[in-house]
């Protein structure tokens, strides 16, 4: 059955914005969008929605659903039950989806099961691409350096959300495990982490030679690399070995940026935890609390020099905690077009990186979502504003007045 909504003005997430403009859909897919006065006659008789602004549903390209509350860090990660991490997971995927996110990339969490529970119509969520585990190095940042080593370093230990290799074999058996679990990209770390307390993240993690195993191995099932990674020497070691993407990319300068753009990398900046850590510095290891606020500045001119250089940049806010109301809380993903603001982006361009942008961290398993095209998932938002006028009416969720996800609405 086909359906229609009218908007005063629809963001198609690549392009021009369009006044008065038409969408219609059937079965979960777009048949039409675009200017409401070149509607066909057969369409012209639907009755429409009205709407005030309408976009496709947003992307975050980096989430965790990591079901953790109250302390951020890997024992936590660890210690934290399976069956209470993803019970915690359901209201967090539901609570994306009412935000207006109706994709999401989990770079490290119980993605893969969620995924399937909402494909079967068990609950309702955000269409999930998972990496189900990080891959780390020992003593590395998906290591919980407090913790038994034995108990950690085992591969085939069953749930949780970070894996421990050491070698090439090791690396490759890895990614086979991800795959055989339902990942849809494979994350790694190829530096060290702002939330471990042993690891520096300005150091390389994994030799070349490793990383390089676990890149192929992905490729061959169509799955492309995303390479946690902060100081310049893991993110040149990561552009080097063929991943696709840059998480975070503190220490981000002009050449490696150049790289970025003329491989057609992503960067994923995430933004949104580093003004949350700013605010909750207890959340931080001791080592880290002092320099914390240099590494958030530099992290800052990251984002602009990426900006500048012309690499694609993707929404993505690491929001990974299940406590409510509290820094790092789901529904707050929006916040990072603010923050993309602040780095120079323009409204339009921070929402082509939570729209049409999205997929792309997918490389080759990338969906025919994040723009309102024919062909494309009916997946959008709308708002009682014009977000290119005031970007903060997508954080406040009182002006999202609908959502629909497939074609579905999710609200009410």
């Amino acid at each position: 059955m086909n359906h229609r909504i009218d908007a005063d003005l629809l963001i198609p997430g690549a392009g021009k914005p369009i006044v008065d403009a038409t969408v219609v859909h059937a079965d979960g897919r777009i048949r039409y969008a675009g200017p409401t006065a070149e509607l066909g006659a057969d369409d012209q008789s639907l009755p429409p929605a009205r709407v005030a602004t309408l976009l496709p549903g947003f992307w975050d390209c980096h989430v965790h659903f990591a079901g953790i509350r109250g302390r951020v860090n890997t024992e936590e990660l660890r210690l934290t039950p399976e069956t209470l991490a993803v019970a915690r997971s359901v209201k967090d995927a539901e609570t994306a989806l009412r935000a207006g996110f109706t994709s999401v990339r989990d770079m490290g969490g119980y993605g893969c099961v969620l995924a399937e529970a909402i494909r079967e119509g068990t609950f309702v969520g955000p269409n999930i691409y998972s990496a189900n585990q990080v891959i780390g190095q020992t003593g590395g940042h998906s290591d919980a350096h407090r913790l038994p080593y034995r108990w950690v370093s085992d591969p085939c230990q069953t749930g949780g959300t970070l894996h421990i290799a050491d070698g090439v074999d090791a690396c490759i058996r890895a990614v086979r495990l991800q795959l055989r679990a339902g990942a849809q990209v494979i994350k790694v770390c190829t530096s060290g982490g702002v939330l471990s307390e042993l690891d520096n993240p300005v150091h390389q993690q994994f030799r070349s030679e490793e990383l390089h195993a676990i890149v192929t191995e992905a490729a061959r099932a169509e799955r492309v690399v995303a390479a946690h990674c902060h100081g310049r020497v893991g993110i040149l070691a990561a552009i080097e070995a063929g991943c696709h993407t840059i998480e975070h990319g503190t220490e981000l300068d002009e050449e490696t940026a150049g790289l970025l753009a003329e491989r057609g990398m992503v960067l994923v900046p995430t933004r949104t935890i580093y003004e949350a850590l700013r605010q909750n510095v207890a959340a931080l290891p001791p080592t880290w609390k002092d320099r914390f606020e240099t590494m958030a500045e530099r992290h800052l001119k990251a984002i602009q020099i990426a900006h500048q250089a012309g690499v694609t940049i993707a929404l993505g806010t690491d929001l990974g905690t299940s406590d409510r109301d509290g820094a790092l809380s789901w529904g707050k993903h929006a916040s990072e077009f603010g923050h993309m603001i602040t780095a120079g982006l323009t409204p339009l361009e921070a929402i082509e990186a939570a729209t049409v942008n999205g997929p792309r961290t997918l490389g080759p398993r990338a969906p025919k979502s994040g723009q309102l095209l024919p062909g494309y998932d009916a997946d959008f938002l709308a708002v009682d504003a014009d977000p290119l006028a005031d970007i903060s009416v997508l954080a406040n969720q009182a002006h999202i007045t609908q959502v629909w996800k497939a074609g579905i609405p999710v609200l009410g």
